[in-house]
């Protein structure tokens, strides 16, 4: 019996990118039906789309920190 897959919206950031590595070698290395195919790549889709948002959500807090002044500069 396949597990459900869970919401994308419940995934952080590093399980989204694991799961969608984990559709990315599924389509490149097995054997799949078209229908099948395509509802991973969708779902992966689906995904990046999500990993972009929580990306942004992290630069804008970065961005506020920095511009409140409560983050102090890292120098190389």
């Amino acid at each position: 019996m396949a597990k459900k897959p869970v919401s994308i919206g419940n995934l952080n950031y590093e399980q989204a990118l694991a799961e969608l590595e984990e559709i990315i070698s599924k389509l490149e290395n097995e054997p799949s039906g078209l229908e099948r195919s395509v509802t991973m790549f969708e779902r992966g889709k689906a995904i990046i789309q999500h990993c972009q948002k929580l990306l942004d959500s992290a630069e804008l807090k970065v961005r506020q920190l920095e511009e409140n002044g409560s983050m102090s500069t890292i120098e190389e």
